[in-house]
């Protein structure tokens, strides 16, 4: 597959087209940035380990019947995917609380939550992707109601599925991000990554954090916990 000119180049990855209209390729990089890109740096190895990590859990989910963008993992850092249609929606789904829902309720972390959360941001950078409700969401044509509900369907059974496969590897799934688009034909397919970037995972003995949370509050080990997370799920692939 050949890879033509630059589309987009965001925070995390760069995306170019192919002769395929659509098809696209992600090159996954080793910038990381928190706090809306505020703060910025780089984490050595992260493309590589998010993108083949991210591939891993996709090919997971599609064999349980989640719609994804993926198609084919090209190199190391790079991906062939669907072209998408990013819906502006980003989905956070919660089942400890931690990070800015224990900050905004005025929570400790750590609490269990009976059952998950789901919350939705405007992805809308200038704005700094403000919390939004469905409602908000449909009044501002961003979905309409019918992909609004099967995206909560999608984001619910994916939580459920990577809840065990995360858990069967001694890690806790506490929140993650996900973010769903359209292809060509209009259908809904999981897209952008499931990864140490994406997801808060909590070693489930020690609770020592093995995700961003290392980078955004400076506790050093980053590029440690990222590998960690790889070993855990795939093993020596």
């Amino acid at each position: 597959m050949k890879k033509l000119e630059q589309l987009y180049e965001g925070k995390a990855k760069k995306v170019f087209a192919t002769e395929d209209p659509n098809v696209v390729i992600v090159d996954y990089k080793d910038d990381a940035t928190a706090f809306n890109g505020i703060k910025k740096g780089t984490i050595t190895g992260k493309g590589v380990i998010n993108n083949r990590m991210s591939n891993h859990i996709m090919r997971k989910l599609e064999a349980e019947g989640i719609p994804t963008h993926l198609i084919e993992e090209l190199s190391e850092r790079e991906t062939a995917v669907k072209k998408v249609t990013i819906v502006p929606l980003e989905v956070i789904v919660r089942n400890i609380s931690a990070g800015s829902f224990a900050k905004r309720y005025g929570v400790e972390e750590g609490i269990v939550f009976d059952e998950p959360t789901i919350e939705f941001s405007y992805k809308n950078d200038d704005l700094g992707d403000p919390l939004m409700n469905a409602y908000h969401a449909a009044a501002l044509k961003l979905a309409t109601w019918a992909e609004i509900n099967q995206i909560k369907d999608y984001a619910f059974r994916i939580n459920t599925l990577l809840k065990g496969f995360l858990k069967s590897v001694g890690i806790d799934l506490v929140d993650f991000k996900l973010e769903f688009g359209k292809i060509a034909d209009g259908q809904i397919v999981l897209a952008d990554e499931i990864s140490p970037d994406t997801c808060r995972l909590w070693d489930e003995t020690t609770h020592e954090k093995l995700d961003k949370d290392r980078f955004r509050r400076d506790m050093g080990g980053v590029e440690d916990a990222y590998q960690e997370v790889m070993r855990r799920l795939m093993g020596d692939k």
